[in-house]
């Protein structure tokens, strides 16, 4: 039974302090949907018997079938607190016990990472899921980075517990020194990543900011829970407790004191959050695992559980499951958690505005993020379209962060190139209705202000994937996401019967609408091609525009991986292009770009957008440029943003700045298409050493200087001793010792390497780390599960690109050769690398 009605939600919503947003997030099989299940019983949508095993937010077929969430789920929920004097704790003051939670489930597999982008944006706050046995792994990692980077406040809870007590059957030391390492694990991360304005977020459990529980039992408790069970019982004060039931604090049953000291006369004490917390689980796990049936009645009596008629003659796990979620149900400390430490959007919005807003930190938008104001301009944000029913439509999901949208307003809809004062990729369209996102399910509802999760129906067709909706004509964008995954690996497709293109064309469209990630691009050749993040990725993609998008049978290529094109040297001489007129000459020099500074382009570290002379100190500082060449780079490039720079070397030239924006376009147009295979460059440095040009500007226009510029740059990388780079997966695998071996004949097959392995303590298995190309990583999956016999779990994460060895790429007999002449055949372009001779003009 429902315990909420759509207008009971829309009450709270205009009470921003009484909002949670909150994304849950961690790696793969951590246990996020069944946890979420728990907290959807708790609003009586799922009943207790489903919970954990129903995955209520897992809301496509696929999803449920191979057990991996796929897109990212929200769902609104009314929740409260047991005890109304714990409202005292929250750090804004509070007056009602009625809590909105628009909580989201999103995805763990590293494939699907930009759906965890999204599901942040529009979130305050995070609760990271973290795996007893498995602990901290890298797509863990990933995410916290993620989520600290858009400064959200995490709490951690750590799961399957009861596979720890059942399985490897740990001790309760054992138990607790393992909780300490994951704990610890977190905080580094954490600390790695520190934001002065979000300030100190370590996770701690005698501050309440970390769970343990088992989503699949639906059970879970915080040290505070404890706490305040124990000081009702004894009188105590319960902060004092909560301090006490953590770290090294034992208590000495003879004294009656508590004390720091792990012995007494020589006897071993025993750890207080042992004794206290963990003892009474054990406990129940022992008498009813061994069966003791004579002592479970006694138990029950002391723990004060009721057990219903039905539920009498349950043994084993199964009455475990009942007997546990009665003692510690799971959605009572995760409320608990998520409502007193996680942020309510008037909190968050003051420190995140920073992070969110492109304009400047003073005008009327950014006033009205800061202080989450209903009244203000409206500032939406639409973080990804989620497909409806309806064949083709979208309802765009995203986060009011001032002002309210309302049906029927009229609004600026921006797209991520807009620009404030121009009219490129802007649509002034009323919103047609507002609605609430209930996991598959959605519910009208007629208004929603500031600080709320909502989803949109009539927008779709202005926006690509997000952008910003605003009533404000002054008003910038909120900022564009940063994906920690891209699109290097490629499938194209094509029509098994001729007469269903045009359905492939309106499928690939809305393929593209529907995930924030997936690249969808008709390549010089003609060829419809789809690029995602990994081979899950691109499989879940392609059976969405088979089945759903496009809805026709089609034919789908191998998969092929993107390069780049890159220079391993300087130009052996400066390169020399006359314009067709013969009137202009350009002299460039092609030069290797260090890895360090592109990497600072690529994370936005180094923008072409910052000021001239900060950027120029930044890469004189910590990269030892010039100064003066720091000053003089005219663009980045491709797309203005990419990792090749193009810096002015040139002395006292007339009419330099006439040409200077051909030059670029040329710069951008050969960045995009390199001379070896037409594939992006990058990591490319050029210089431009001289210009002569004729006086009459009618001789220097773009016709003869844009194709100039390019034949002069590519002339020039060829000089420099030219390169393609390959992109390379950082694979993360767990193992059983006996299973090591497999591991390594397989990574040495397909030219990956290991370097780094380390045995969890406490459990028989062994993190492996090692890069991979993806070249060679299709397939690997399955050869890896059938060398160890099915027991290594591998995950993989774009990590680098790395130089394609072998030889030179113009030689047709070594490796890159080989590559180089396969993806001029697949282009469609002659197999042959024309040489520096076609692109240079002697004097």
């Amino acid at each position: 039974m429902v315990q909420f009605t759509v207008e009971e939600l829309r009450g709270l919503m205009d009470n921003p302090i009484n909002i949670r947003n909150m994304s849950v997030i961690a790696h793969v099989d951590h246990g996020k949907s069944t946890l979420t299940d728990s907290l959807v019983q708790r609003a009586g949508i799922i009943s207790a018997k489903n919970a954990g095993t129903a995955r209520f937010t897992d809301t496509r077929a696929d999803e449920q079938e191979r057990g991996v969430t796929i897109k990212s789920t929200a769902i609104s929920l009314y929740g409260s607190l047991l005890d109304e004097e714990d409202l005292k704790d929250i750090p804004v003051k509070t007056e009602k016990n009625d809590f909105l939670v628009n909580l989201i489930d999103s995805p763990g597999h590293v494939d699907f990472s930009s759906e965890v982008t999204a599901a942040l944006r529009v979130t305050d706050g995070a609760l990271v899921v973290v795996d007893t046995i498995e602990g901290v792994c890298v797509q863990t990692e990933t995410v916290l980075r993620q989520a600290l980077g858009e400064r959200i406040k995490p709490v951690v809870i750590i799961n399957k517990v009861d596979r720890a007590l059942l399985e490897l059957q740990l001790s309760k030391e054992d138990l607790f020194q393992n909780f300490s390492r994951v704990i610890e694990s977190v905080n580094v991360v954490i600390a790695t990543y520190f934001d002065k304005a979000l300030g100190d977020v370590q996770v701690v459990p005698d501050k309440g900011t970390v769970a343990f529980g088992s989503g699949l039992h639906g059970w879970a408790f915080t040290v505070r829970q404890f706490a305040t069970k124990y000081s009702k019982k004894f009188g105590v004060d319960k902060n004092k407790m909560m301090t006490r039931l953590w770290g090294d604090s034992y208590f000495n049953p003879k004294t009656k004191k508590w004390t720091k000291e792990g012995k007494h006369e020589g006897k071993e004490l025993e750890r207080a959050f042992n004794q206290f917390c963990l003892d009474p689980i054990f406990r129940i796990f022992d008498v009813v695992m061994n069966f003791k049936k004579d002592q479970i009645p006694t138990l029950l009596e002391k723990l004060e559980i009721k057990l219903a008629a039905d539920e009498k003659d349950l043994e084993g796990k199964a009455l475990l499951k009942v007997v546990m979620r009665k003692f510690l149900p799971a959605a009572d400390a995760l409320m608990e958690m998520m409502i007193l430490h996680l942020p309510s959007p008037a909190t968050a919005q003051r420190y995140r505005m920073e992070t969110l807003y492109e304009g400047p930190h003073d005008d009327e938008s950014a006033i009205g993020i800061r202080d989450c104001d209903p009244k203000g301009p409206l500032m939406l944000y639409v973080s990804k379209m989620v497909p409806t029913s309806d064949k083709g439509r979208f309802f765009a999901f995203g986060r009011v962060f001032s002002g309210t949208a309302r049906s029927g307003l009229k609004v600026r809809i921006q797209g991520p190139n807009y620009v404030p004062g121009k009219k490129e990729d802007l649509f002034i369209k009323s919103i047609q209705r507002t609605i609430l996102m209930m996991g598959k399910y959605t519910e009208p509802i007629e208004d929603v202000p500031a600080g709320n999760i909502l989803g949109l129906v009539g927008v779709d067709q202005f926006l690509l994937k997000s952008g910003t909706l605003t009533t404000s004509e002054t008003s910038h964008n909120l900022k564009v996401m940063k994906f920690s995954v891209s699109p290097v690996v490629q499938r194209s497709v094509e029509v098994k019967n001729a007469n269903d293109l045009p359905k492939l064309v309106e499928g690939l469209k809305r393929l593209s609408k529907s995930d924030p990630c997936v690249l969808t691009f008709i390549s010089p050749s003609g060829e419809h091609v789809v690029a995602g993040a990994g081979e899950l990725h691109l499989e879940i993609c392609l059976k969405d525009l088979e089945e759903d998008h496009a809805g026709i049978p089609l034919k789908v290529s191998d998969p092929v991986v993107q390069y780049r094109e890159t220079v391993a040297g300087e130009s052996s001489m400066t390169a020399l292009s006359k314009s067709p007129n013969k009137h202009n000459r350009l002299y460039v020099i092609a030069a290797p770009l260090s890895e360090e500074v592109s990497k600072d382009i690529e994370s936005d570290k180094i923008n072409p957008r910052d000021d001239i002379k900060v950027r120029a100190r930044i890469l004189a500082d910590e990269h030892g440029w010039d100064v003066t060449d720091a000053r003089k780079i005219w663009c980045f490039g491709p797309d203005t943003t990419g990792a090749n720079l193009l810096v002015d070397q040139t002395k006292a030239v007339q009419y330099l700045n006439e040409i200077k924006d051909s030059v670029v376009s040329g710069f951008q147009w050969a960045t995009k298409e390199g001379p070896i295979a037409e594939e992006p460059m990058r990591s490319c440095r050029f210089n431009i050493m001289d210009v002569t040009l004729h006086a009459d500007a009618i001789h220097r226009g773009g016709g003869q200087i844009i194709p100039t510029a390019r034949r002069v740059l590519f002339a020039a990388t060829l000089l420099a001793d030219p390169a393609l780079l390959e992109p390379v997966y950082l694979v993360e695998i767990q193992v059983p010792e006996q299973a090591m071996g497999g591991i390594y004949g397989v990574l040495t097959r397909r030219r990956g390497h290991v370097f780094e392995e380390a045995q969890r303590p406490g459990t028989p298995l062994f993190n492996v780390k090692a890069y991979l190309p993806v070249k060679e990583s299709f397939g690997f999956n399955a050869d890896l599960r059938s060398a160890t016999s099915g027991q290594a779990f591998p995950q993989s994460v774009f990590d680098h690109w790395q130089v394609l060895p072998g030889g030179s790429p113009l030689d047709r007999t070594t490796m890159p050769g080989a590559v180089v002449e396969e993806m001029r055949k697949r282009k469609g372009i002659k197999t042959e690398v024309p040489g520096y001779e076609n692109y240079y003009d002697k004097l």
